[in-house]
């Protein structure tokens, strides 16, 4: 019987886009690559890139690691495909697993919610100018859940409660006080850890007539994250 086959040298492309949705059986969705955004180590993934690979192995064909260790799978990817953002993924954790179940309750907690590519490089072309190197076509071997992200921007997106419906992450929720309600950084935190009634304590009037106002719209918006 001949020996298997070792798996080629992989590159490794660490995303931090959103890790979306764990639910109670350790299900989650998110995109383990985004199209057309340089990482860290200035390499942007191309639309397509993953088309030929996901064909040949499909889901099941691509393995679910522990921080890019062969000897830690820790689930199976259920859904693998490439939308206009980039490659979006669905995945379930083994809970039988011990690990599984650690990264699960880390997830929950958001101490872990990178995503990260193991691949081969097919096809590439290098820019002279701007230095980058834009990966045409990549042989898709495994994604992994990891800690730190090289794409800021390709994570677990945000945590299912029990019920099954999605709730936004604590740093959504941040990214909307702030950039949309027209919070501090600080008050945003403040809401997040003791509601919005810690805000109001101590401010004028004028303050908290505005605040109320704010108080409404972020009732209303609380209906985006359903």
């Amino acid at each position: 019987m001949p020996p298997p086959i070792a798996p080629p040298l992989l590159e490794t492309k660490v995303a931090a886009a959103d890790l979306s949705g764990i639910d109670g059986e350790g299900t989650f969705s998110g995109y383990a690559s985004l199209f057309g955004v340089a990482d860290l180590s200035g390499d942007l993934v191309m639309p397509g890139a993953f088309l030929r690979s996901v064909a040949a192995r499909r889901a099941s064909g691509i393995r679910m690691l522990y921080q890019h260790d062969p000897a830690e799978p820790i689930g199976v990817w259920t859904t693998i495909r490439e939308d206009a953002r980039g490659l979006y993924v669905e995945g379930r954790l083994a809970k039988g697993v011990k690990r599984a179940r650690e990264v699960l309750d880390l997830m929950r907690e958001q101490a872990l919610d990178g995503l990260s590519i193991g691949f081969r490089t097919v096809k590439a072309k290098a820019e002279a100018k701007s230095g980058l190197r834009r990966i045409v076509e990549a042989d898709l071997w495994e994604i992994s859940v990891v800690t730190f992200p090289m794409l800021p921007g390709a994570r677990v997106a945000s945590v299912k409660s029990a019920g099954g419906r999605k709730l936004p992450t604590v740093r959504e929720f941040e990214r909307w006080l702030t950039r949309d309600a027209g919070l501090t950084r600080g008050e945003a935190k403040a809401v997040i850890a003791h509601g919005f009634a810690r805000l109001a304590t101590g401010q004028d009037a004028g303050r908290r007539d505005a605040d109320n106002r704010l108080a409404g719209r972020i009732r209303a918006a609380a209906g985006l994250f359903g």
